[in-house]
């Protein structure tokens, strides 16, 4: 996901895509867990644009104020 992508997004849309970002990484660490993941990037990857995600909200919350 690139950070363009993100600061087009609504706030609220901001949050609902760190919860579901956060849920793929929470099945993620489960699939690894078992031994099941096929691809060990995708973690990496999925963490980064949380951070992203972050990152934009926290500098719009700056904006604001």
């Amino acid at each position: 996901m690139k950070a363009s992508d993100i600061r087009e997004m609504r706030l609220e849309e901001h949050a609902r895509k760190l919860n579901d970002l956060k849920q793929v990484l929470f099945n993620l660490r489960f699939q690894h867990g078992a031994g099941q993941l096929e691809n060990p990037m995708k973690m990496k990857t999925t963490r980064r644009d949380i951070a992203r995600v972050l990152t934009i909200m926290r500098a719009a919350e700056k904006e604001r104020y």
